[in-house]
């Protein structure tokens, strides 16, 4: 399933947070979205989610999800979003309780999204035990188990130190590797945008419009092989960001 952004343009009150946003996100790619603080990522993925409706323009789901397929579009949160009394499996079959699955299927389906997380030790688990990097796993394993047509991911790192989200970038291309799946990826963090985007797409600052989409064709599996030439893309981006962004401070500095 593609999905189709097509002259998408939102506003709250007489606030323009996005204008003419149009973007193409194709099956199997990661689409990471950057751009200045307060200019309307998270915005665009609830639009995208169908959280909220666009005040003008239209979202397009193209082509059919997965037969196995749960949910289409299921978020990740930053803030892990798991419920403290329930263990690490308990917190995966949450999901999945209100599906017509038998108590075996359910239970096929979280040994293997454990499996694939490396959290088949930790399923009796609760959250208070767990570092944020495993608990943001769970929240991984969990929007696996309901197969997905697209992740919607909203800064899903930014809660994590550095050690921790470069082992979960990778714990990402693994997953991605072994199992290609689709994402829209919200990220103020331009190492991440790099590392994990086929394509990075930039937005400005308000009322947002698309500055620029970089392509990245460097494999998934091979970019840490290819660290000073994604450190110029890193570079690049930063530098059409930055005026965007010094303009966005001075809207927060002026209220």
């Amino acid at each position: 399933m593609n999905l189709h952004i097509d002259n998408v343009s939102h506003r709250y009150g007489q606030t323009e947070v996005l204008s003419n946003i149009n973007i193409e996100i194709e099956k199997n790619e990661i689409v990471c979205i950057v751009g200045p603080s307060g200019c309307g990522k998270s915005t665009l993925l609830r639009l995208i989610g169908g959280l909220e409706k666009p005040s003008r323009g239209k979202i397009f789901q193209i082509g059919e999800a997965p037969s196995n397929s749960l949910n289409p579009l299921t978020y990740i949160f930053q803030d892990f979003a798991l419920l403290p009394w329930r263990n690490v499996y308990d917190n995966i079959s949450l999901v999945l309780e209100d599906h017509e699955l038998s108590k075996k299927e359910i239970k096929e389906i979280v040994d293997d999204v454990l499996k694939r997380t490396k959290l088949s030790d930790f399923k009796e688990v609760l959250p208070k035990n767990l570092s944020g990097g495993m608990k943001q796993r769970v929240a991984i394993a969990r929007a696996l188990s309901v197969r997905p047509a697209v992740m919607l991911m909203d800064e899903p790192l930014s809660a994590l130190d550095s050690q921790t989200r470069e082992f979960l970038m990778d714990d990402l291309v693994s997953l991605w590797e072994k199992e290609k799946f689709t994402a829209c990826y919200v990220t103020h963090n331009l190492s991440e945008a790099v590392r994990l985007g086929h394509k990075v797409i930039v937005l400005g600052s308000r009322p947002s419009r698309i500055q620029e989409i970089i392509s990245i064709d460097i494999p998934l599996s091979e970019r840490k092989e290819h660290a000073v030439e994604l450190q110029e893309k890193q570079n690049y981006l930063w530098n059409l960001m930055k005026e965007e962004a010094m303009k966005a401070d001075k809207e927060v500095l002026n209220g």
